[in-house]
């Protein structure tokens, strides 16, 4: 191995922190030497905005202003988290916590537990959909798939808003929710999931961020203890916090303003959950003295691409829309972007794959291609086209849609019921082929329609957390 390429593999660790400054352009430099009091930083795509703030930390850590173990940084995914850690490291700050709101608020809630609840702490479930599916039974309310995954979604931002079952129907009316199901369905749903989880004695996610907020309420000498340890706050992806997340934030900081908050509220992409970009664009009201640096210089997109970023912008409309950002190309000129507007996501899968089946045809090497999707849940969609239209493809950081575990275990249901035992109108009553599918799917095929219902739901409503 070459000098040069070890170089390029392992780079030098600053030797200054006058080092550190280096390369940085001057509004990054201005985000990394603004070590006092509250900053905002408002930074739009492909600007370098975490390059500026783990600059600006480790510039503090090496400057001797701050200590790395006082520093915790906020982002919202672990792989940030992650690379956030990775690039401390890379610059002399090894020490500093990076994590997500629910990783740190976990271990707190973990190493606390003890102190402020006692015996053991409740098992975490990753899922909450089979138990979503459970108080649907004890309620006797059926739900299919589609209507499983929208109620938890609406439990969910139930719980990001601080709102109780009993609260849920005003609440989801006041922000103007489209509920999937009757609210008064939905709240008896949450309630009765409540219930399960206490009966279990198991917590969700949401659960672990409430009962962190509860612990620092209740308990000063806690949340002085937590003060103490933490210092200085560094939250990634402002825009995107909920207010249970803001309401934890705000009990980590107490009194103090040592805080750094990056953002851009055009990219709020969690509003579904709860979040919103009113922390992020409410931070100089709350924080009159804040330094606010614009991070506007774009090094990540021509500025064709950029130009037409900035003009789909222009026409939102909202508060979001009027502070948006204009970002300004760094790169050389390239080809122009051509969009196509479509009925649906169905419609839009669909002309994609024909384009990439264009393209390949043409000469282009697949490998040269790439479809982006905001979600994991679009990817269904997508490899479906690009199936029908014989195109091959890689599905990156998310597991292909067949190939996940109750997909498959579908498909042999279905094959099962299409082969064997008195389901033969599966083929034939296409009609109705829907409700058959769904037949098989919930387990009903071939079952007597006159089976008891199961229980109603009991001490629906009960409080929660129990202590």
């Amino acid at each position: 191995m070459t000098a040069a390429t070890h170089s390029t593999l392992f780079p030098q660790v600053p030797d200054s922190a006058d080092a550190v400054l280096e390369g940085l352009d001057p509004e990054q430099r201005e985000v990394a030497t603004a070590l006092n009091g509250p900053v905002c930083v408002l930074a739009g795509a492909g600007t370098g905005k975490t390059r500026a703030i783990t600059h600006r930390i480790a510039y503090g850590v090496r400057a001797g202003i701050l200590q790395p173990s006082s520093v915790l940084a906020v982002t919202f995914t672990n792989r940030a988290a992650g690379e956030m850690r990775g690039r401390l490291r890379q610059l002399g700050a090894a020490g500093v916590q990076a994590r997500t709101f629910h990783s740190a608020a976990l271990r707190q809630l973990q190493y606390f537990w003890p102190k402020a609840i006692g015996g053991s702490m409740p098992r975490l479930v990753d899922r909450k959909i089979q138990l979503v599916a459970d108080a649907a039974a004890a309620c006797r309310i059926r739900l299919d798939r589609g209507e499983l995954r929208d109620v938890t979604a609406e439990i969910e931002w139930s719980k990001v808003t601080q709102t109780v079952p009993a609260d849920y129907a005003p609440a989801a009316a006041k922000a103007g929710r489209e509920a999937p199901r009757d609210p008064a369905e939905i709240a008896q749903l949450y309630a009765a999931y409540e219930d399960i989880k206490r009966a279990r004695s198991v917590i969700d996610f949401e659960d672990v961020l409430l009962l962190t907020v509860a612990v620092l309420q209740d308990r000063h000498d806690i949340a002085e203890q937590v003060r103490a340890q933490y210092q200085h706050f560094v939250v990634d992806e402002y825009q995107d916090v909920s207010p249970l997340q803001q309401r934890l934030l705000e009990l980590w900081l107490g009194e103090r303003d040592s805080l750094c908050v990056v953002g851009d509220a055009s990219q709020t992409i969690y509003s579904f959950t709860g979040a919103t970009p009113d922390h992020l664009l409410d931070f100089r009201t709350r924080h009159p003295g804040a330094t606010v640096v614009k991070l506007v210089r774009d090094y990540r997109s021509t500025p064709q691409v950029v130009h037409l970023a900035n003009g789909l912008l222009a026409q939102a409309r909202g508060r979001a829309a009027d502070h948006r950002l204009e970002l300004v190309s760094q790169r050389a000129p390239g080809p122009e972007p051509l969009y196509t507007e479509y009925t649906d996501e169905p419609a839009e899968a669909e002309g994609a794959a024909r384009r990439i089946r264009e393209l390949i045809d043409s000469g282009v090497p697949a490998a040269e291609i790439a479809v982006l999707f905001r979600t994991n849940a679009q990817s269904e969609t997508y490899e479906q086209a690009l199936a029908d239209a014989g195109v091959p493809y890689q599905l990156r950081g998310a597991e292909r849609f067949f190939d996940r575990p109750e997909v498959r275990k579908a498909g042999v249901a279905l094959r099962g019921a299409a082969r064997f035992g008195g389901n033969d109108s599966l083929l034939d009553d296409a009609v109705d082929l829907p409700s058959q599918v769904r037949a098989v799917l919930s387990g009903r095929a071939g079952r007597p329609s006159h089976r008891p219902a199961p229980a109603p739901c009991e001490n629906a409503g009960s409080p929660w957390p129990p202590w």
